[in-house]
């Protein structure tokens, strides 16, 4: 069997905030790809903006390097689970995966979940040991901590065997040695481990060809891009192809350009081979899984699985009292517009239409996912309201089910009781407890995951930020026919609208915690805080104190209140009641009441009581 000696594909998969991005950095540097030395900032494959600010992938990204005489293609995977969609179709791309695992942290929610998905895909694996100059490395039971991992997600012999290297990306230093005073100023251990270990691709150039799309891209010149691997055959520019759809129809058109990688750029090719990672444009409507074929041969491979979303909001016009001031698009046909456009890259996010023009239900695999889309949206100018986020509930065989998720925490030993407690409540089910014994314990739990929802403020409140949580998706099982997570606290919604004042803010600060500044804009019906009880309280901060001939006007300034809380998306999201929305505009994130005027809200309210009982 022939095979490409000089061409490897290779994928990079880690728990968050292991140093993917920051390794395949490094490879970049230290490989002879010249361009890449010279253009290079730091973690320069996390090119979007919200990637650099957060330290996370959340798209796949490809490049290429170039060892001695072979080409390596290299992709960094996002670790999180919101985007374990593309981990899946990239493992149909490589040969083998590099596994980065932090040398304190060990095996994570995250580095399972991508594991499981490249052995499922019988890949080589190569275990890299990430930040071993760390002081609180223990390496040693990392590597056991990995081995255990391997042998409970059922790897065979072969995957069993694993070579392992020692490294500390950030210095750009590795070693075969545990030891870090063995570390050495090069990447060539892992490039010589990579070129060893991985197979090459078959050479079956000769046979008709086999493309298949795994990651989309989206440029207004070109239209969509597809990007996958050639598995078979040779590709052109120029040639007449057949697209086979994914509802088993085809499709023919001609290839109008071909993209290689190189460093970080995509270059212009005239053709592919079996084994080659490409970009190919020219089809306006080509989608993830799809197969490309010569007209005369139409073979299509089997279509790659896709993750179901499992949780949903209603995007919404924003007609909030101060709708239109900040925002440049604000109406039903730009968002809608912008919404379909995500589909063109995104294919784990869902829109459906509502009865109303004005709202959309957006479905996504979680939280995080979300609050990226939405937070594009903001920067690139538009203004909207969203619900609370909710998990899709499935039926199966009559039985309705609702997603769990598998919880991994790691906290000092003094917050466990909380934690066991805080989950119980949210019927969190606690499967595995290890004390590392050096006062931190790693607790497992599986929980549904509406319990979630709103949980990691509470948490970080807990454990006073010392905790570290990491939960992704394990199932569906059937559903709890019980109330759980949502806020206990309720909300202090405003009457009025108008400045808030710093006497305002003084008289309701017992009350509760406040999110708003003295001299801030609001209206009748925004939360402007959260009240200490768990119901909703009406209050008037605009308030300001009566000047009379006595008392100087100016003496309000010697009074002091406390610092607000300022939430940030994620938090306004988790903070969300069923009748409650978030509007977002490019300058601001507020909360709101879904009915503003507190007679109103009070019939709405008695309404919805009467209907229920």
């Amino acid at each position: 069997m022939k095979r490409r000696e000089n061409l490897r594909n290779v994928a990079i998969i880690a728990h968050v905030d292991h140093g993917k991005t920051t390794l395949v950095d490094e490879l970049l540097k230290q490989s002879d790809t010249l361009d890449a030395r010279n253009q290079m900032g730091e973690r320069a494959m996390d090119s979007n903006a919200i990637e650099q600010e957060r330290g996370i992938t959340i798209l796949a990204k490809n490049t290429a390097v170039k060892y001695k005489d072979t080409n390596i293609n290299i992709l960094d995977t996002p670790g999180h689970a919101d985007f374990g969609g593309e981990v899946e179709r990239i493992m149909k791309m490589v040969d083998g995966v590099v596994l980065v695992v932090d040398s304190y942290e060990g095996t994570m929610p995250q580095t399972r979940f991508v594991l499981k998905k490249a052995l499922e895909q019988n890949v080589v694996p190569i275990v890299v040991v990430n930040k071993i100059d760390k002081d609180s490395a223990r390496p040693a039971e990392v590597v056991d901590e990995v081995l255990e991992l391997f042998i409970e997600l059922g790897a065979n012999d072969d995957q069993l065997d694993f070579p392992v290297i020692y490294a500390s990306a950030m210095n750009g230093t590795t070693s075969l040695s545990d030891d870090k005073n063995d570390q050495e100023p090069t990447m060539d251990y892992i490039f010589d481990t990579i070129i060893k270990e991985i197979p090459a691709p078959i050479d079956n150039s000769e046979e008709p060809l086999q493309f298949q799309v795994s990651l989309l891209d989206y440029n207004d010149y070109v239209g969509r891009i597809g990007i996958g691997r050639v598995f078979r055959g040779t590709i052109k520019v120029g040639d007449s192809v057949t697209l086979s759809k994914l509802d088993g129809s085809t499709k023919n058109f001609r290839v109008t350009k071909l993209f290689g990688f190189f460093g970080l750029d995509r270059i212009e090719i005239q053709e592919a081979k079996a084994g080659d990672l490409i970009a190919v444009s020219g089809m306006e409507d080509i989608f993830v899984g799809e197969t490309v074929t010569p007209v005369d041969h139409v073979d299509p491979l089997p279509i790659l699985h896709i993750d179901e979303p499992t949780l949903q909001m209603t995007f919404l016009v924003n007609n909030s009292p101060f709708a239109g001031r900040e925002g440049k698009w604000v109406t039903s046909r730009k968002i809608e517009e912008r919404l379909m456009s995500e589909l063109h890259t995104d294919v784990s996010l869902r829109i459906d239409p509502t009865d109303s023009p004005d709202a959309w239900i957006v479905s996504g695999r979680g939280e995080l996912h979300l609050a990226i889309l939405i937070e594009n949206m903001r920067r690139e100018g538009y203004e909207l309201q969203v619900s609370r986020p909710e998990v899709i509930l499935k039926d199966f065989n009559g039985v309705q089910c609702e997603p769990f998720e598998l919880v991994q925490i790691d906290t000092p030993e003094e917050y466990m009781g909380s934690i066991i407690e805080s989950l119980s409540a949210r019927k969190g089910e606690m499967t595995d407890m290890v004390n590392n014994g050096n006062g931190q314990v790693k607790l497992t739990f599986l929980a549904p995951a509406r319990g979630l929802i709103g949980y990691s403020t509470e948490f970080l409140s807990m454990t006073r930020g010392y905790g570290i949580m990491n939960h992704t998706f394990d199932q569906y099982l059937p559903r709890l026919k019980v109330k759980i997570g949502g806020r206990r606290n309720g909300a202090l919604v405003s009457t009025e609208t108008g400045k808030t004042t710093t006497y305002g803010i003084m008289g309701v600060e017992d009350r509760g915690t406040i999110f708003i500044e003295p001299s801030t804009e609001i209206y009748e019906g925004m939360i402007v805080g959260e009240n200490s009880r768990e119901n909703d309280i009406t209050v008037n901060i605009t308030k300001a104190k009566q000047k009379t001939n006595v008392r100087s006007a100016n003496k309000d300034q010697t009074n002091v209140i406390k610092a607000p809380r300022h939430l940030t998306l994620e938090e306004s999201l988790e903070f969300l009641g069923d009748d409650e929305y978030c509007e977002i505009t490019p300058e601001s994130v507020r909360l709101r009441k879904q009915v503003l005027n507190k007679n109103e809200r009070e019939k709405s309210a008695k309404k919805n009581k009467a209907s229920q009982n």
